[in-house]
């Protein structure tokens, strides 16, 4: 039974600590899409996607102005590109401008999809996607784009890795104009999630529904406001309070998920609960595990803080929903939270300690900036040093990297938004050039032979 109380705290979190959906996600099979021809092709999924996604930023709005719940984004993931290809053949970038048509048609903020799963190995159509995703990137403004290069079940691809280095360098080039923004609307996976409604990695997976609502919600501002009340509490006591604000959270997000289903006559998905920070001050995974006791994020402890937060609000979302997916955890993008920016500022975070928290994360490197000129095979290294991480600890793990073509480390740039902004942050500059050009595929564990 819902009382006063309740819906007076639900107020508060949503006014004073930036309480949101933070994405309304329609994912679309495109495989009734595929043709041997790629302009028939492009013509079907066009089709498909403004009928089918025609109401969603409208019926966004309508459920923000009935139940007063920020939902920021509306955003539509598809199928992986690649596997369409494989059917048409031709240029990939006709796909591109077709979903950019798409995104522009129904009004939403991001499109995702663009997408190859390249874990065991290429089949036809994912080497030209993948080489074409700078140029997909650059070309459009809606389009993301994401490549999965390994798994706990199937190892690495090191020849995926080594193409996603000259891929995120190429990006980053083609939009040197404009911030290198192509960077940051691609993300390279191991394990990637089938029902991530989070960008720039949702793409539709092979085992979902023809059309399916998933739900992202966010509120780290929510958790910290939560520990600052409590005070001198132990650790038992803080992962209690994690715990019960999560459920709190994850209750709007399926209520919302919900609601949209019914409107818009899809199935309801997944609620994904993930502590998405914004540039915000307060809105910040930074500030939640300096409220636990860090003098600052980064220092000694850190990595244990967030694994503690991360399990408690995966335990307070699975009490809140029998659907709760994609992610769900804790995000720790530099560029998108302010504490995590104060921190690499006055050098307390530096991107070897990153490397460590994201092995208790739910993601990896996220929009982390780094001098625009970092060697291909350097990028490439960090992307395998992330995969190893969730390859063995059978987990998402994902990089997001900037290049920020013509400045050096200790400088920063600009994006703007929920992007923010972020410092420029040095890498080890030894090279791993050998090691990356050696090609073949890293084995996978013997944790995978679970069967």
């Amino acid at each position: 039974m819902i009382n006063v109380d309740d819906i007076l705290e639900t107020i508060k979190m949503i006014e004073e600590e930036n309480l949101d959906i933070r994405t309304i996600t329609m994912g679309f099979s495109l495989l009734d899409c595929a043709s041997d021809d790629v302009e028939r092709s492009c013509r079907k999924i066009y089709d498909k996607i403004t009928k089918g996604a025609e109401r969603l930023v409208k019926t966004g709005e309508e459920l923000e102005a009935t139940l007063g719940i920020p939902i920021i984004n509306k955003r539509i993931s598809v199928t992986p590109v690649a596997m369409l290809l494989a059917a048409s053949g031709g240029d990939p970038l006709k796909y591109a401008a077709a979903l950019e048509r798409a995104a522009l048609a129904t009004g939403v903020n991001f499109i995702g999809g663009y997408s190859a799963l390249v874990h065991k190995g290429f089949s036809a159509g994912d080497r030209e996607l993948i080489e074409s995703i700078p140029e997909a990137l650059s070309s459009t403004e809606h389009l993301c784009s994401s490549v999965n290069v390994g798994s706990t079940k199937s190892g690495i691809n090191m020849d995926a890795v080594k193409m996603v280095g000259q891929v995120i360098t190429r990006a980053a080039r083609l939009t040197a104009d404009r911030n290198c923004i192509g960077a940051a609307k691609f993300v390279a996976f191991c394990n990637a999630p089938e029902d991530n409604p989070f960008m720039a990695g949702a793409f539709h997976g092979t085992g979902e529904p023809d059309c399916v609502i998933n739900v992202g919600v966010s509120g780290p501002g929510v958790v910290r406001a939560a520990l600052a009340k409590a005070g001198d509490c132990n650790i038992s006591q803080i992962a209690d309070i994690v715990k019960k604000t999560a459920f709190k959270i994850t209750r709007m997000g399926q209520l919302v998920g919900t609601r949209a289903s019914e409107m818009l006559g899809v199935p309801f998905g997944i609620v994904d609960l993930s502590l998405a920070p914004t540039p915000e001050i307060g809105d910040s995974v930074a500030y939640i595990l300096e409220e636990m006791g860090l003098e600052k994020c980064g220092c000694h402890g850190t990595t244990a803080c967030l694994a503690l937060l991360n399990d408690a609000v995966k335990k307070g979302g699975v009490m809140a929903s029998s659907h709760v997916g994609g992610l769900s955890g804790a995000f720790i993008p530099v560029s998108e939270d302010a504490g995590m920016i104060s921190a690499a500022d006055v050098g307390a975070l530096k991107i070897e300690k990153l490397e460590a928290m994201t092995a208790v994360c739910s993601v990896g490197l996220d929009m982390v900036v780094i001098p625009g000129d970092t060697s291909e095979e350097i990028i490439s290294a960090i992307l395998a040093d992330e995969a190893a991480i969730g390859m063995i600890n059978s987990k998402t793990t994902a990089v997001r990297l900037i290049p920020a073509v013509g400045k050096k480390a200790g400088e920063v740039i600009e994006f703007g938004g929920l992007l923010g902004y972020a410092p420029i942050m040095d890498v080890s500059r030894y090279s791993p050039a050998k090691f990356i050009n050696r090609g073949g595929r890293i084995p996978a564990p013997i944790q995978s032979l679970k069967n």
